[in-house]
């Protein structure tokens, strides 16, 4: 690919470090909607601009609603080229200085899942301290970016995961507890340790949400920023009304909720959870690493030594 030039009201940042999303990996799969190529992936990106440590807001076009995006949004990395290179071009207002307690790993693990998991748990579900949160499919980087987000607010969190491992790594991180979504009765288990909850973050949709409203606490918000599962089946919304339960769908978010995001992560000093990084060259490793999902935390590359 040649090099970006610079133009008007954009910037050239040389990356050190990216990350993977499963955006990226649905778009070689032909599972995304309007793929165009060619095109280079990426949407977490760090590196160096005019000598400073920087990260890149992921998005581009949100609009002037902060309720919701303009139909220009779009994420980057198609089809915008990404952040799988050594150099990208981006609007200048859209880098910010990277937080100074993280690597250049860590940095590229942050923009994405940071900024998703922080418009819905604080903007969307307006999480309160003391409240208590149910975070699904913990291991994946918004889910854990969400838990890191939710302890350093002083919730009380829960979280759920197929695999018992990835609840107990949880666990050691602050989770109160958790359930295994595979096992018969995991609903009930969460009820009985938890007695409820205020707040619900979940990215997977399909039937197991459908148990949800029966565990929220009256006025309960459940945040919900994927579907990955498809459709819900045996969503009863009896308790959705009697209890004045607020589903809640929320997608990246705006600049301002960025620049929130990092000053909290740097006031709280949350290091992102990165699974494995991999030398850009060896790229196809790391798509196929992050098919198989079995990664606790980001799926990084890196791109200068």
């Amino acid at each position: 690919m040649p090099e970006p030039a610079p133009v008007k009201g954009e910037t050239i940042v040389r990356l050190h470090t990216a990350a993977l999303n499963h955006r990226d990996v649905y778009i070689t799969k032909g599972l995304y909607a309007n793929i165009k190529f060619p095109c280079v992936l990426g949407s977490d990106g760090a590196g160096e601009w005019e000598g400073k440590r920087v990260v890149i807001y992921p998005a581009l076009d949100w609009g002037d609603n902060p309720h919701f995006q303009g139909k220009q949004f779009r994420v980057l990395g198609m089809p915008e080229d990404g952040t799988f290179a050594e150099m990208i071009r981006v609007p200048s207002s859209h880098i910010f200085p990277a937080p100074a307690h993280l690597t250049w790993e860590q940095s590229a693990a942050l923009p994405l899942a940071g900024l998703t998991a922080w418009r819905t748990l604080f903007s969307r579900c307006q999480l309160k301290k003391g409240e208590k949160v149910l975070i699904s499919g913990v291991g994946g980087g918004v889910a854990l970016m969400a838990l890191q987000l939710a302890l350093a607010a002083q919730a009380e969190v829960f979280v759920t995961s197929g695999a018992t491992s990835k609840i107990e790594r949880a666990s050691k991180m602050g989770a109160k507890g958790g359930a295994n979504y595979r096992e018969e009765g995991w609903d009930k288990k969460l009820k009985q340790d938890a007695g409820g909850f205020d707040v619900i973050v979940d990215a997977a949709a399909g039937d197991g949400f459908s148990a949800f409203p029966a565990l929220c606490n009256p006025g309960g918000r459940i945040g919900i920023y994927g579907g990955s599962l498809g459709k819900i089946n045996g969503l009863s919304m009896q308790p959705v009304f009697w209890k004045q339960i607020s589903i809640l769908g929320s997608t990246m978010g705006t600049l301002d909720e960025f620049g929130n995001m990092l000053k909290f992560v740097e006031k709280h000093g949350i290091v992102p959870i990165v699974d494995s990084v991999f030398p850009l060259s060896m790229g196809n490793d790391a798509f196929e690493k992050m098919d198989k999902g079995e990664q606790f935390g980001k799926i990084v590359l890196s791109i200068r030594p």
